[in-house]
C-alpha cells in the first residue's frame, strides 16, 4: 500500500509543479480507437479497442526557464482516462492517470510527439479459477505508457485539431506474475482547446514590450557527479510469486546541456534477494547434479549484477524524466530466471528432469546482456537554479531488454562541478 501511495503522490506532485500558472491553460478532449494484441496463448477474442482521455496542460512558450526555450513547442500536463479493450467480461476497463509531455518534431509546428508515464487502475486482472485467459495483469494498479505521434489538421480560433498514431502499454513492473502486459496500437483523434476558461489579461504595450524581451541563458555545459540508492521489488516466478527486494547502489558522472538536458556514463551495483534465496535454499535447479549447482559456492555473489550504463534525462524545474540503457558485466543467475519463465508454461517449484525450460537462444543473450530504465525524478531544489548540491527522488521501472525486471524507489545526490 505504501508503493502505491508514493506512485500516485509522485504523479499529482508533477501535475500541480507542472501548471502553477495558468495563463497558458490547454483543455484537449481526446478519443483513441485501435487493436489489443493477444497477451498469451488462447488469450480472449477482442473488439476495437476504445480509450477517452481528457487532458490538461500548460503551454510553456513563455516560461521563463531553460528547458522551455530548448524544447520547441513544449507542453506539459496531466490526462485522466477511461479505457475499454476491447472485452469487458475477461479484459475490464482501466481508469488512467498520466504525467505527459509533448513538443514538436521533425523540425515542424505541424508534428507533435506526445509522450506520457503513469498509473492504471483495472477492473478485471488474470485468476487462475475465474479469469484464466487474460494472462496479461496480476495487479489492480500497473505502470501505464503511451507514445504517439501527432500531426495538426487545422486550427479553428482556439482548438487545434489533431490526428495521431502510437501505442499504448500496460504492465505491472514485474511486481507479481502472471502479468504478461498490454500491448495497444492506436489511432486517435484530439481538439486542443486553446485557453479555455479566458484566462489570458488583456495586454498593455508595456507589457507586450515585456514579454518579448525574454531571458538570456549560457549554453555552457557544466559537469556533475551523482549517487543513488534504490529499494525495488519484483517477484521471480509464478512458483516464487512473493514480492522480494532488489537493492541498488550507483554513481554516474556527466555534463549537463543547456542546464535541461544531462547525459552521463555510470555504473551499477544490484543485489537480487530471491535469486540468492533460491540459490541459499537449495531449489530444483541448483541441487546437487543439476544444471546450475555451481552457484551455491557463492550464493551472495551470483544473486548480484554489475553493469555500466549511458543514461540521458530532462530537466523541468523540481522534475527529471529520464531514460538509461546498460550492459550487464555480471548477472550470472539470471539464466535460472530465463530457464524457469521462458520454457513451458506453469513451471513447479520442483521442477522434474524432464521438464523443457527456457533455451539460451539470441533472445536470451540480448536480455541478459542489455538492462533499460525509465522513470521520473523530484529534485529538492530546481535544476533551474543550477545549486551545486541537489537530493532527489524518484520512481522507475527496469527492464531486461524491454521486459520488465523490477520497479523501484530511488534517493539520490548531484554534484554540479558549476566551474
Amino acid at each position: 500500500m505504501l508503493k502505491k501511495t508514493f506512485f500516485v503522490f509522485f504523479i499529482f506532485s508533477l501535475y500541480l509543479q507542472a501548471q502553477e500558472n495558468q495563463s497558458k491553460l490547454i483543455i484537449t478532449p481526446e478519443i483513441l480507437l485501435g487493436k489489443t494484441l493477444p497477451s498469451n496463448t488462447d488469450f480472449p477474442e477482442t473488439k476495437m479497442y476504445k480509450q477517452f482521455l481528457i487532458s490538461i496542460s500548460k503551454n510553456q512558450k513563455d516560461t521563463p526557464r531553460h528547458w522551455a526555450k530548448g524544447i520547441s513547442g513544449l507542453q506539459t500536463g496531466l490526462s485522466i482516462g477511461i479505457t475499454d479493450f476491447g472485452q469487458l467480461d475477461s479484459l475490464g476497463m482501466a481508469l488512467s492517470i498520466m504525467p505527459e509531455i509533448e513538443f514538436n518534431a521533425f523540425k515542424s509546428k505541424r508534428f507533435k510527439i506526445l509522450t506520457g508515464l503513469g498509473a492504471s487502475y483495472f477492473t478485471k486482472k488474470y485468476n487462475a479459477v475465474t479469469n484464466p485467459n487474460n494472462r496479461a495483469v496480476s495487479t489492480d494498479i500497473t505502470w501505464a505508457f503511451r507514445f504517439l505521434i501527432k500531426y495538426k489538421l487545422y486550427s479553428t480560433n482556439n482548438i487545434d485539431w489533431k490526428l495521431g498514431l502510437g501505442l499504448s502499454h500496460h504492465s505491472n513492473g514485474h511486481t507479481k506474475l502472471d502479468n504478461r502486459g498490454y500491448n495497444i496500437l492506436v489511432g486517435s483523434l484530439s481538439g486542443s482547446i486553446n485557453n479555455p476558461f479566458n484566462t489570458l489579461p488583456r495586454q498593455t504595450n508595456n507589457q507586450i514590450t515585456h514579454r518579448n524581451t525574454q531571458p538570456t541563458y549560457s549554453k555552457k555545459p557544466y559537469k556533475y557527479l551523482e549517487l543513488r540508492a534504490g529499494n525495488g521489488w519484483n517477484v521471480l516466478a509464478e512458483a516464487f510469486n512473493t514480492t522480494k527486494a532488489v537493492y541498488t547502489l550507483a554513481g554516474e558522472y556527466g555534463y549537463v546541456f543547456s542546464n535541461f538536458f544531462k547525459v552521463g556514463m555510470g555504473a551499477h551495483y544490484r543485489f537480487y534477494q530471491h535469486y540468492y534465496d533460491y540459490i541459499n535454499n537449495n531449489e530444483s535447479l541448483v541441487q546437487d547434479t543439476r544444471e546450475f549447482e555451481y552457484l551455491k559456492q557463492n550464493p551472495f555473489k551470483n544473486a548480484t549484477n554489475l553493469s555500466v550504463y549511458l543514461n540521458t534525462e530532462i530537466l523541468l524545474d523540481h522534475f527529471g524524466l529520464d531514460f538509461s540503457a546498460g550492459y550487464n558485466l555480471f548477472k550470472e543467475a539470471y539464466k535460472v530466471d530465463w530457464r524457469i519463465n521462458e520454457g513451458w508454461a506453469n513451471t513447479p517449484r520442483e521442477i522434474p528432469e524432464g521438464w523443457v525450460l527456457g533455451e539460451f537462444n539470441s533472445k536470451y543473450k540480448l536480455k541478459k546482456a542489455i538492462n533499460t530504465r525509465l522513470g521520473i525524478k523530484y529534485y529538492l531544489v530546481s535544476t533551474h537554479k543550477k545549486p551545486t548540491h541537489n537530493l532527489y527522488t524518484a520512481i522507475h521501472l527496469n527492464t531486461n531488454l524491454g521486459q520488465a525486471d523490477f520497479t523501484e524507489i530511488t534517493v539520490g545526490y548531484t554534484y554540479n562541478i558549476l566551474k
